[in-house]
């Protein structure tokens, strides 16, 4: 993980490893979330290099990924300006 530009996952343990080895990571939840990623918010107070990527119903992940993917290509279109 120590090599990754970023973490994508729907893993929770991978997920907090990944926070507390203070990787970039981005955590795809879904609409009724565990407690422990808090409700309304797109950050985490225990991780700061943590998104919140959250479903916005039930089952349905299609709004999620194309986010992900919005933000990925704004990433990776910054990177290869070099910045």
């Amino acid at each position: 993980m120590a090599c990754l530009d970023l973490v994508i996952t729907v893993d929770t343990s991978v997920a907090h490893l990944a926070g507390g080895l203070a990787r970039p990571t981005w955590i795809l939840l879904p609409y009724t979330p565990d407690y422990r990623w808090l409700l309304d918010r797109d950050d985490s107070p225990w991780y700061p290099t943590m998104r919140l990527f959250r479903q916005d119903a039930s089952r349905s992940y299609a709004g999620v990924i194309e986010r992900i993917r919005g933000e990925l290509q704004t990433k990776i279109a910054a990177r290869s300006r070099g910045k």
